[in-house]
């Protein structure tokens, strides 16, 4: 499995998660197969966003594309840090 940990602060969390949801048909055509979003605590414009992908080069083609640069820009993103990581182990307790 292959991930992409994003971490970016937003200029407003439900204007960024309406475009962040108007782009799920482009995250999945790029290979994106799962996600997860969270928020900080007590900061509620400072964003997670959690990936699986098909493939490390599908993801950094696609987050480093001019097209995904100008939907960061229109959701309000600022400064955003990414992260490509390859899976090696999993487990579940309890």
């Amino acid at each position: 499995m292959t991930w992409v940990l994003i971490v970016h602060e937003v200029a407003d969390y439900t204007t960024w998660k309406a475009v962040f949801d108007d782009a799920a048909a482009r995250r999945r055509a790029a290979g994106e197969r799962a996600f997860q979003v969270l928020r900080a605590e007590h900061e509620p414009n400072s964003v997670v966003h959690f990936s699986e992908w098909v493939s490390l080069d599908d993801a950094r083609r696609f987050f480093h594309s001019p097209e995904l640069e100008a939907i960061r820009a229109q959701a309000g993103v600022r400064a955003p840090q990414f992260l490509y990581l390859e899976e090696v182990d999993r487990g579940r307790l309890g």
